[in-house]
């Protein structure tokens, strides 16, 4: 059993135990969870069912749809490793001047996935410009 249905099964007993007291203060003084907790939980329960209880993490879960496509990330890239000590704007607009549309910011978000915000670190994604 994962430690995600664990949870799920402990948050279910907080809900059979309130039902059966009748009583969600003490239900959660037993188990260990403050009362605002509690109605979350229930909302959850009566919104997802069991699925509700299984604790899922904050955020999107696919990239950004405003990043850069691999092409353009490609292309930052290899600018980079070629000029290793222009600058997130000098990089975007020579890139301009090439024909690849992009914003400083934009080359800053591709260096920072690729952990090339200094120009003392070594580019891990090598291999992908050299396809």
């Amino acid at each position: 059993m994962t430690t995600g249905k664990k949870v799920a099964r402990r948050k279910l007993s907080l809900l059979e135990l309130a039902s059966e007291l009748d009583n969600v203060s003490k239900a959660c003084r037993i188990m260990g969870y403050s009362r605002q907790q509690f109605y979350e939980i229930r909302r959850n329960y009566q919104t997802f069912g069991a699925e509700g209880l299984v604790d899922r993490l904050p955020g999107p879960r696919e990239p950004h749809p405003n990043r850069v496509d691999e092409a353009t990330e490609d292309r930052i890239l290899a600018y980079s490793l070629e000029f290793p000590t222009h600058g997130p704007v000098r990089v975007a607009q020579q890139l301009v001047l090439q024909g690849v549309q992009v914003s400083s910011g934009g080359v800053r978000g591709v260096w920072s996935r690729n952990g090339m915000l200094t120009r003392h670190c070594k580019p891990p994604q090598v291999s992908a410009i050299q396809k």
